[in-house]
């Protein structure tokens, strides 16, 4: 039986787009749950029942939300790195991520419980959806057994959050995930042998 009031989509919409409007135009720091309240034209109880903490909210809101879609079946390893690398890429590439992640993490690493919580809730689902690629290869015999998922996070994650927050340098002219796919797929292949 379900517990509580059925949740309105209208309400966690009007609160992304509160979000995203504040992060473009005050930052991260001024972008706080009152602000995002009364710019959604919601409570704030509204907002804390979905969203424990700004950190939360601004993290579901510009890179991805709680609940992941599965990843995609390509049919080969090699596909589905790339594909992932595009949901990756697509996820960190935003104005308004720029705008707040620096002092999204601060805000992350300063906080023991935040930072476990974004560990259980955010960084626990998408191990879970890379175990559901790696998986798929050990099934299909591309891998001899699955790798540490959190090996194979940083190895993905890590190149695509440096060169689109870090280097200044446009993407190369084939697309940053395609060219990422091959080297990574390789890398993901030599820790699952």
């Amino acid at each position: 039986m379900a517990r509580g009031r059925p949740r309105e989509e209208g309400i966690d919409d009007a609160v992304r787009v509160a979000v995203r409007a504040l992060l473009t135009e005050t930052g991260y720091q001024r972008c706080t749950i009152d602000a995002v309240a009364a710019r959604a034209g919601v409570g704030k109880a509204a907002v804390y029942r979905r969203w424990r903490s700004k950190a939360e909210l601004v993290f579901a809101t510009v890179i991805h939300p709680v609940e992941l879609e599965p990843p995609s079946d390509t049919g080969s390893l090699r596909g589905d790195v790339a594909a992932v690398l595009a949901v990756i890429q697509s996820s960190l590439d935003s104005v308004e991520l720029r705008q707040a992640l620096p002092s999204l993490l601060a805000d992350v690493r300063a906080d023991p419980v935040l930072e476990a919580r974004f560990g259980e809730v955010f960084l626990g689902r998408e191990r879970g959806y890379l175990v559901q690629m790696l998986d798929r290869a050990v099934a299909r015999g591309e891998l001899s057994r699955r790798p540490d998922p959190a090996l194979v996070h940083a190895i993905l994650l890590g190149p695509v959050l440096t060169w689109l927050h870090l280097f200044t340098e446009t993407p190369p002219s084939g697309g940053l995930a395609a060219s990422l796919a091959s080297p990574l797929h390789a890398a993901v292949v030599a820790l699952g042998a």
